[in-house]
């Protein structure tokens, strides 16, 4: 027996001695798909790293050597890229070699890409994260990801729906558990830096845009946090010396590598698959009862030149793009809009609140809306997420405007309703899909077709945020230009330590923002923060829209692309 056929050092890992014994129980199955599921859905809890990595050196705050927000967001894409990449290129893969030795993989992927993250942290590498989290650890996302989806359709051909939804809702719910626990293992390890004293007290000079102060052991780099800043590590406001504390990143990082490789290793060994032609007990596939249910197979090949494929990849891409790019700057977005409305309300703690509770309902839109798909149909399941999430995304825009001029719990409630609904369909979408796919395409490389689907999701990882960092840039660009003109020259010059003929370099420090810049505009300014993600909005309703008529569209693959058994009659036995 060769290495493909189970043999060699790693046969122990080959599906065909991984075949379940009769009477063997199938619903021990889910909880090792879940459980690998709940490891890697910790990337949509990527927005809590964001406030650590981008005051990396200036800890209380940024300082000018520290890395951008837009630079940091990206980390989350390539790790989407290179889940969709890597699910495309191993999906044929998982089928001839089957779920355990691919969850192994994605256990030497995902954990060994954190761990290299780590290092990147400490030595202020950006590459090294890109490469441990982003390259290494999107492949990890990808092989975790599809390992469970076909072997669950096979083992719950009755409820498809159901049965991918449990699966991939542990993705969903993967946040939930490591929102909180990333964040009490970064308040663990993270130390103040060296405290100067208050900002009157401390002479300081603005040098290329950057700020430092003369001590004893002579001229060092410095930033000046706001009281709440200071707050958040127990601190006062006033000089900070930079690159003399610790976010405590680097360390969180190592820690989730080693507990997230334990895990999944675990979870890997717990796969079995189950013997051919092997069927529920009592269970007869109905009639069907629709069109687009097919009892004919597909091949993985042919899949990519069917229609139906673009159609549903072209749905998932634009219903991910949506999503997407909202997510990974959940609590940043929530913050900016709402942070300045209600001070008193929207805290920190109710931001990463925010964070958790867009994890539960991703969670649970992942398991609601699939098994619903049994019942209403995949295609119908679509509809409703391209049509309440058109008018749901269009409702945003509407509560901040309104909040920033009425401030009122009654628009920051539409909001979170909004945005919940809206991450309950965005993981339906991804539950729903595999399903969808056992509909048009059979269960035979489903595996294998929905891995090649997921460069849908490869591809949103780049527009999602690439939209809504660029569109939000633009309109924080205008917004600091425009509060700049209204500013008396005199004042910024005294508040700023530069004139505002340096306006560019102070921004490109982290000198100059809008909420410091409102503090010394004229009264009666409007804060245009809360309209920051408005055209975003716009956009991302337009995509749904077009979503829509991908889905409107579907109908049954042809005939002429079913995969046709070989015509043995008459061959010679062996």
């Amino acid at each position: 027996m060769n290495d493909a056929q189970g043999g060699g050092a790693l046969g122990f890992l080959h599906k065909s001695n991984i075949v379940a014994q009769p009477g063997y129980n199938r619903w021990r199955v889910p909880p090792a798909s879940i459980a690998i599921h709940l490891c890697i859905g910790s990337v949509y809890a990527w927005s809590v790293f964001n406030p650590a990595l981008t005051r990396q050196l200036g800890v209380v705050s940024p300082a000018a050597g520290d890395w951008s927000l837009s630079s940091v967001v990206w980390i989350f894409s390539v790790a989407i890229v290179f889940l969709g990449l890597s699910a495309a290129f191993a999906g044929k893969w998982l089928e001839e070699v089957g779920p355990r030795m691919v969850g192994v993989a994605a256990a030497f992927l995902w954990g060994g890409g954190f761990i290299i993250g780590s290092l990147g942290i400490s030595s202020h590498q950006l590459w090294l994260i890109y490469l441990g989290y982003g390259v290494l650890g999107g492949c990890g996302l990808g092989l975790g990801y599809v390992s469970p989806v076909s072997t669950l359709l096979r083992w719950f051909p009755d409820r498809r729906g159901m049965a991918t939804g449990m699966a991939i809702m542990g993705f969903g719910g993967g946040a939930m558990i490591a929102a909180p626990v990333k964040g009490w293992l970064l308040n663990i390890y993270e130390r103040a830096p060296e405290y100067l004293g208050t900002q009157e007290a401390v002479a300081t000079t603005i040098q290329n845009g950057r700020i430092f102060a003369e001590t004893a052991a002579g001229q060092v780099e410095v930033v000046i946090a706001t009281a709440s800043q200071a707050a958040e590590l127990g601190g006062q406001a006033g000089v900070y010396v930079v690159g003399t504390g610790n976010t405590g990143a680097a360390a969180t990082f190592m820690t989730l590598g080693i507990v997230y490789f334990i895990v999944m290793m675990i979870a890997a060994f717990q796969y079995r698959v189950p013997a051919p032609n092997w069927k529920p007990e009592g269970w007869q596939p109905k009639p069907v009862s629709s069109g687009l249910v097919s009892q004919n197979n597909v091949d993985i090949d042919q899949a990519l030149k069917t229609p139906q494929f673009w159609q549903l990849w072209l749905m998932l891409c634009l219903n991910v793009t949506a999503g997407i790019g909202v997510i990974g700057v959940a609590k940043t977005m929530m913050s900016e809009i709402f942070g300045t409305m209600m001070p008193l309300v929207v805290t920190a703690g109710f931001a990463s609140t925010y964070v958790l509770m867009i994890s539960v309902f991703n969670m649970l839109g992942r398991f609601f809306w699939a098994s619903t798909s049994d019942y209403i149909g995949r295609k119908t399941t679509y509809m409703c997420f391209f049509v309440l999430g058109t008018a749901l995304y269009l409702s945003i825009p509407y509560f901040a405007t309104a909040g920033a001029n009425s401030p009122s719990m009654f628009y920051l409630i539409g909001f979170y309703v909004a945005t919940m609904i809206i991450f309950s369909m965005y993981g339906g979408g991804f539950s729903t899909i595999p399903a969808y796919l056992a509909d048009m395409f059979g269960t035979m490389h489903v595996g294998g077709i929905h891995g090649r689907l997921l460069t849908a999701w490869s591809t949103a990882g780049v527009l999602g945020p690439l939209a809504i960092t660029s569109l939000r840039q633009v309109s924080v660009t205008s917004a600091i230009n425009d509060l700049a003109g209204r500013v008396d020259p005199a004042v910024f010059e005294d508040t700023f330590g530069a004139p505002i003929s340096q306006l560019q370099a102070l921004v490109d420090a982290h000198t100059v923002t809008i909420a410091r810049l409102m503090e010394i505009a004229p009264a009666g300014t409007v804060d245009p923060t809360p309209s920051l993600y408005n055209t975003t909005m716009y956009c991302m309703a337009a995509l749904l829209v077009v979503a829509f008529f991908a889905n409107l569209f579907m109908r049954p693959v042809k005939e002429h692309h079913h995969h046709k058994e070989p015509d043995l009659m008459g061959v010679p036995g062996e």
